[in-house]
């Protein structure tokens, strides 16, 4: 199991084209999604939101603003990985309705509630704010499904390189809910994958014993 996943990982590699013929299965892009969606969030908040995008003039749009980049276009299926903002502000309700999920009594819920407005209360103070972290947020769901893709022989690129306010505005997105945070072409590699570039672990990892 552990080789599976390191191989994996090793197949992973930020695909540049993708062969324009071949496309992803429904059920094989039902399980990538699905890995985002179980992913784990900040107090459980799970502030995001997954547009698959298949049509191919909306992609043709989305390309000019995406700094040109063949993965808009070339890919099989493009997600716009989206990051919640009114849905975690506690006036809007929600926070409220994901902490009953526990189904814990009244005064622990005030409590976590309480917890969550105190712990964040600059977090919430503004919009921007709130976008920068649920953005955040988005790239531990976004790496679930890079690496699940990859697991099941599927290429993939993040592509945060774009005029997201012009994007926004061809996704026709309310971005007093939801802003975009950024994109994931997934598809199948045409050319061979390149080198893989790591610094060494000595490098990277450190004990403190």
């Amino acid at each position: 199991m552990k080789n599976e996943f390191v191989n994996a990982m090793n197949f992973r590699h930020a695909c540049k084209i993708f062969d324009e013929n071949k496309k992803i299965s429904q059920e094989d892009m039902h399980y990538i999604m699905e890995m985002g969606r179980i992913s784990p969030s900040s107090f459980g908040m799970e502030a995001w939101k997954f547009l698959v995008i298949t049509n191919e003039e909306l992609k043709a749009k989305l390309r000019p603003v995406c700094w040109d980049q063949p993965q808009i276009t070339t890919c099989s299926h493009l997600v716009a990985v989206l990051a919640g903002i009114e849905n975690v502000k506690p006036q809007s309700g929600i926070p409220k309705k994901r902490f009953q999920r526990r189904n814990m009594p009244d005064d622990k819920l005030d409590f976590y509630l309480n917890l969550y407005e105190d712990h964040l209360k600059e977090t919430l103070s503004s919009d921007e704010n709130i976008y920068a972290w649920t953005a955040k947020q988005t790239y531990i769901a976004a790496a679930n499904m890079m690496t699940a893709a990859a697991f099941i022989g599927i290429d993939s690129c993040p592509i945060e390189g774009m005029d997201i306010n012009a994007a926004e505005e061809i996704l026709g997105l309310d971005t007093t809910k939801y802003r975009l945070s950024m994109f994931l072409p997934f598809g199948y590699r045409i050319k061979e994958q390149s080198k893989q570039l790591r610094l060494p672990y000595e490098d990277i990892v450190e004990y403190i014993r």
